[in-house]
């Protein structure tokens, strides 16, 4: 294992320690634990945000605390969710009257622990919760019939939920009216990903995983979940074919359509490459006269250091896109 660290145990700690270092007139900490940041600007009134999960995925999720996007993240290890208790703390703390919404992904150490979160809000705080479960990636998406739970995970495409909850929340919008877009955004978001290389949880000291020098894998999941299909590494233009193809099949978009795009990087991907992939987004969007209101390219959800790229579409309508287009200003985005 080679990184740049001091003891692998001190790894969130130190990490947490260096961002509120560097950006204290937009997030600080709660109930004397790091792992419950909160907004440093908390608005009296306004519905409040919350997310939480595990470290090695930044900017996601801690990384969208701020003004015009969400106000508390609970932070768990590395991969690992936060407790029920670190949830708590984060809630009565981002809570100023109208309740609060939690917004996470689809993974089962994180819902059980929200869960059990909100209801220790009502039981003990009073305070009324909600939540939206993301899951927006289409390679973890499993038949199921009418009303069984969704097996999809939760990966970039989280951002424009987080964005156009955190829009309509900065407007005073109440609590349920917060949720509805938060589940509208997350409805109309998918995302596939292409993993090249592995990564390395610290405290494991070596890759979970492992990809041959000359492979990928398309669809592995942001901890390493197996994806649909492992092959030879192709060029990049046919690598964003694929991923699209099955993006577009999944939520069936007409001519004329408009959305935004996230082209994301999954740790140690230039954005050279990125911009690469960008290229040919366009480009296959205006051959099925799909029209791009806005690009997003860059690092919004990694896996540590693992090379790869994950691309998210939202299909927009007029609510979407004016939400999307509010300004936001957190330590890892400004618009």
């Amino acid at each position: 294992m080679k990184k740049i660290i001091n003891k692998p145990e001190n790894y969130v700690k130190e990490m947490l320690e260096g961002l509120y270092i560097a950006h204290p007139d937009l997030i600080t900490y709660t109930a004397d634990d790091l792992h419950c940041l909160v907004t440093a600007n908390k608005r009296e009134g306004k519905v409040g945000l919350a997310t939480g999960g595990g470290s090695g995925h930044l900017p996601l999720f801690l990384g969208y605390v701020g003004k015009g996007m969400l106000d508390g993240c609970s932070v768990g290890d590395v991969f690992q969710s936060p407790s029920a208790e670190q949830m708590l703390a984060v809630t009565k703390a981002i809570d100023s009257g109208a309740g609060v919404l939690y917004i996470y992904g689809n993974y089962n150490g994180d819902i059980f622990n929200f869960d059990m979160a909100a209801e220790m809000a009502d039981f003990e705080e009073n305070i009324q919760v909600l939540s939206v479960v993301a899951g927006d990636d289409v390679a973890s998406a499993g038949p199921s019939a009418p009303g069984e739970k969704s097996t999809r995970r939760g990966v970039a495409g989280i951002f424009f939920v987080f964005k156009c909850a955190g829009a309509a929340a900065d407007k005073m919008l109440p609590l349920e009216e917060v949720k509805r877009i938060a589940e509208k955004a997350a409805a109309n978001v998918r995302t596939m990903g292409v993993a090249l290389t592995p990564c390395t949880v610290p405290r494991v000291g070596k890759p979970g995983f492992s990809i041959g020098e000359d492979e990928m894998e398309i669809g592995m999941g942001i901890h390493g979940e197996a994806g649909i299909r492992h092959g030879k590494i192709e060029p990049a233009d046919q690598i964003t074919d694929e991923m699209l193809d099955k993006i577009i099949t999944d939520l069936p978009y007409t001519a004329g359509n408009e959305v935004d795009v996230l082209v994301n990087g999954l740790g140690a991907t230039p954005l050279d490459e990125q911009y690469i992939v960008t290229r040919r987004i366009s480009m296959y969007l205006a051959e099925k006269n799909i029209k791009v209101h806005r690009f997003y390219v860059g690092e919004y959800a990694t896996a540590i250091e693992m090379a790869g790229i994950s691309i998210s579409v939202l299909k927009l309508d007029a609510e979407l896109k004016a939400l999307m287009e509010a300004p936001a200003c957190t330590p890892f985005f400004r618009q």
